[in-house]
């Protein structure tokens, strides 16, 4: 059967300029409100924030490092109004993983890219941060995230940060959601569209390189929009004064 030609640049620029819109509309949270009387309800998660995507290595990228400081703000903010579930899901990869025939080899176990970023490892409460290995996308498949959270029944709301939207972060938040859904739990999943980014392959390069395109600020919109759509709380960002 032959596929009809999709005019993108024609029929989805009413679309784009409506994700521009809603995107510019996020809402800015208080964290202070968030945490409330009863923090030791939150879990907030680093996921991916590891030298390989900051700052060494084939998928290193400018923009996922810019997010090191904020989030490392975040996490000690959090930690003095009294939150104390703090989990690091980070790729920690075998050298045969299949994920290599999609991605360039990266973050292998014993490595230095597969290290914790220093602005979390330099935390003053680092010692009571969760580090979670995994070898996929997935924070929870083949992974103890699933088992460490059943043994805290207590937490129902969830603040996701890290990287890519559109890869790590949006299959774990998605997981969360779809979990609770499929569960009848009552939990929150927060996405800070500020505090999550992709990485950007521009066409010219991906075509030099013989690879797939990605352009970052598009990926990051569509993704954060999927999430809302499906239950995810998608806001700006966090306040973090009172």
């Amino acid at each position: 059967m032959e596929r009809l030609p999709i005019s993108l640049a024609e029929r989805a620029t009413p679309f784009l300029d409506y994700l521009e819109a809603w995107y510019q509309s996020l809402p800015t949270v208080d964290l202070v409100a968030t945490v409330g009387q009863q923090p030791e309800q939150l879990l907030f998660c680093s996921i991916d924030m590891i030298n390989g995507f900051c700052s060494e290595g084939a998928l290193a990228s400018p923009r996922v490092s810019r997010l090191a400081a904020p989030i490392a703000a975040l996490f000690q903010r959090a930690y003095d109004l009294g939150v104390r579930n703090f989990v690091l899901t980070q790729d920690t990869h075998t050298p045969d993983t299949p994920e290599f025939a999609a991605f360039p080899p990266h973050c292998i176990a014993g490595t230095s890219e597969s290290r914790t970023i220093p602005e979390l490892t330099e935390l003053p409460f680092a010692h009571q941060l969760v580090t979670i290995a995994k070898n996929s996308l997935s924070s929870h498949l083949g992974t103890n995230l699933g088992a460490w959270l059943a043994e805290r029944p207590q937490l129902d709301t969830f603040v996701l940060v890290g990287d890519c939207t559109d890869l790590c972060v949006y299959t774990a938040a998605m997981h969360l959601r779809m979990e609770a859904n499929a569960l009848n739990l009552t939990r929150r999943v927060i996405v800070p569209a500020a505090l999550v980014d992709t990485f950007d392959t521009p066409v010219m390069v991906a075509h030099e390189l013989g690879i797939k395109a990605h352009d970052a600020d598009l990926h990051h919109l569509l993704f954060l929009h999927h999430m809302a759509q499906n239950g995810v709380e998608v806001v700006a960002t966090f306040r973090t004064t009172s």
